[in-house]
């Protein structure tokens, strides 16, 4: 009996003396091709142009860090609990990508792309409709919004910016500047908001905007971890933490309870 021909995959393939991806050789590809422009590749099934390259790659550094976030604590005091499981400290830092932080790219991606497909006949239009329809609903505004830059995030500007220069800015980042000014909400346009617009306008399907940002961000976490093996502040922060949580009758773990004392293979703990 023929076996059903379903297990299958373009992206790649392997046999005893070649390794093939998205159609090509890969020691071909080496040296020749950016992991940015692989990514892209493999995500759109096209090669990324010059002027597309800067901008993804532009797109991909603005996301890269933003400092102490969450996502970086999360990885820092998983590598704390656990320092020979760096992928799971990158992993745990990844796994805080949600509306809030970083997820804003994929969220506003599919708003915008769903407020384009409605059909209205301009983007006023689009921006009303689909603004009216998340604040009834309750929801927030994706792309809108930052706990840090309440005025303006400085890496909007620069994208908008690059993606005029390079003529790229299509529907997706002209409708997120109309929903900011009609939404009335006087919230600035953020970064993850602006990448999620330009990665949709070039092509990256919104479903899988907030996957591809991650590439982004898990530079930065790796990063974070380097130094962390080097400067460690997570076994210092967990120490704060308990301090300031303790009531006020209880001795925090520098008075009573240090925390456990270092294997001899881990790097000694040293204020931050």
């Amino acid at each position: 009996m023929e076996t059903p021909d379903w297990a299958r995959t373009w992206i790649g393939s392997s046999t005893a003396d070649s390794i093939t991806v998205a159609g090509r050789d890969l020691p071909a590809l080496m040296g020749r091709m950016t992991l940015t422009e692989l990514a892209y590749l493999l995500i759109t099934r096209r090669e990324a142009t010059p002027e597309q390259v800067r901008l993804l790659d532009a797109v991909l550094v603005s996301l890269a860090d933003h400092g102490l976030t969450p996502s970086a604590l999360s990885a820092r005091l998983t590598y704390t609990g656990a320092p020979e499981s760096v992928q799971g400290a990158v992993a745990a830092g990844l796994l805080g990508a949600g509306r809030v932080l970083l997820g804003p790219a994929g969220d506003a991606a599919e708003f915008l792309a769903g407020a384009l497909a409605a059909g209205h006949e301009s983007l006023e239009e689009a921006a009303r409709a689909a603004v009216a329809a998340r604040r009834s609903s309750g929801a927030r505004i994706p792309g809108l919004g930052h706990p840090t830059h309440k005025v303006q995030d400085p890496r909007v500007p620069r994208l908008y910016q690059l993606a005029g220069e390079l003529g790229l800015i299509g529907p997706h980042l002209r409708l997120l500047q109309v929903v900011a000014e009609v939404s009335g909400l006087g919230l600035p346009i953020n970064g993850a908001g602006a990448a999620g617009a330009a990665l949709a306008d070039l092509g990256v399907p919104p479903a899988s905007v907030r996957g591809f940002v991650l590439i982004g961000r898990t530079a930065g976490l790796v990063a974070h971890l380097a130094e962390e093996a080097e400067h460690p502040i997570g076994r210092s922060l967990w120490a704060e933490v308990e301090r300031r949580s303790s009531g006020p009758n209880e001795p925090g773990p520098n008075e009573a309870t240090p925390p456990p004392t270092p294997n001899e293979d881990e790097p000694p703990p040293v204020s931050p």
